[in-house]
This record gives C-alpha cells, structure tokens and sequence, in this order.
C-alpha cells in the first residue's frame, strides 16, 4: 500500500464546484489504478500557536481546508501510472481545479501502521 496526501485551501463558496472536480479525478484516478479515495472537507481545524492545516497552505478568509488521500497499491504502481496518466491527453484538456493549486501540499507515505485494513 501507499498512500498520498494533499492539503488544499478551496474557497468555502467552491463546495459544490470541489465536489465535481473531486469526482471526476477520481473517476480518472480509478481508471489506472487507484484503490480509494477520500475527500474531506473542514470541519475543525483548530488554530495552532505554530503551524496548523490553515498556516501550512496560506488559507484566506473565506476558504476551507480539504485533507485527501488516496492509496495506491503500492509506490513503484502509483510511479508507472503517475507516467501513464501523464500522457493521457485527458491531462492536458482537465478542467482547472476550483483551487489555487499553487498553495496545495502533496506527499506519498509509506505506512507505518494500519488498522481496519487487509
């Protein structure tokens, strides 16, 4: 299994727009590969003295936090569909994410620990 993570700051007024960006990449996401994907939109996000999800992606008034992931098979799987999702033309013709996706956080995790899972 391997797991990526993205933070993304979306405008609170962009709910609806998010959600079908949400299903149709997932749709897309499905179709090389991808076991399961979670779209969580901000229901407490507390403020942190130092760091929290709305510091670490510069959220504006206004916007809401969404925290996904999706897990792949494993990482050298997500890898050669990353490269095959990459020469999709489907890639090229995407509608732009109702985000500004310069201020989104992406990583690939190794687990560690997993429970509730085969």
């Amino acid at each position: 299994m391997h797991v990526c993570g993205m933070v993304i700051p979306v405008p609170e007024d962009r709910l609806e727009d998010y959600r079908q960006w949400a299903e149709a990449s997932a749709a897309f996401f499905r179709e090389y590969g991808c076991l399961e994907i979670v779209e969580s939109w901000e229901d407490l996000v507390p403020e942190g003295r130092q760091t929290d999800f709305r510091k670490a992606v510069a959220a504006l008034p206004g916007e809401k936090v969404v925290f996904t992931w999706q897990v792949w098979p494993d990482k050298a799987f997500l890898e050669a569909a990353e490269a095959r999702m990459h020469e999709d033309p489907r890639m090229e013709s995407a509608e732009a994410p109702p985000f500004d996706a310069s201020r989104l956080i992406l990583g690939a995790f190794s687990p560690l620990v997993v429970m509730g899972r085969p």
